[in-house]
């Protein structure tokens, strides 16, 4: 998996469709196929494969701990569905705050459980949309 580092890589991928949302994340995805897009910026995305990006403005996670940590597990969620993602461009993004008042600590493991759910949640989402075959989702424990 490739990660997204350029302003205008972000910039292509939040122009394209919105795949799934959550109460506090969005994702964002840019097929990398097509002569459209070829012939706005063949460099932008040299590589055929899947590229992932994290968004997390300071508007919604005040503290650079908290925000470190919320890409820290959107990237390992992501890394955990990539064989089941399409080769193209995504982009989580952060469009909601967690409520301070029931996460008191920036980096508590209560934080990090419920972002790394929603992150699930998202994910899994995305991935019933791109193939109705729900056969490709990556073990989630089994009951």
């Amino acid at each position: 998996m490739q990660r997204l580092k350029t302003r205008p890589q972000f910039q292509a991928v939040l122009a394209g469709s919105t795949l799934s949302r959550t109460p506090h994340f969005a994702l964002h995805r840019l097929a990398l196929d097509g002569e459209a897009l070829l012939a706005i910026q063949p460099a932008l995305f040299a590589l055929h494969d899947v590229w992932m990006g994290a968004m997390v403005p300071k508007r919604w996670a005040k503290r650079a701990v908290t925000r470190n940590a919320i890409k820290r597990q959107i990237y390992a969620v992501s890394a955990d569905f990539e064989p089941a993602l399409m080769q193209a461009a995504h982009v989580v993004r952060l469009r909601s705050g967690f409520d301070k008042t029931r996460y008191v600590s920036a980096t508590s493991e209560a934080l990090k459980s419920a972002v790394r759910e929603e992150l699930q949640q998202l994910f899994t989402r995305a991935v019933v949309k791109v193939s109705p075959q729900a056969t490709a989702l990556p073990a989630q424990g089994t009951a």
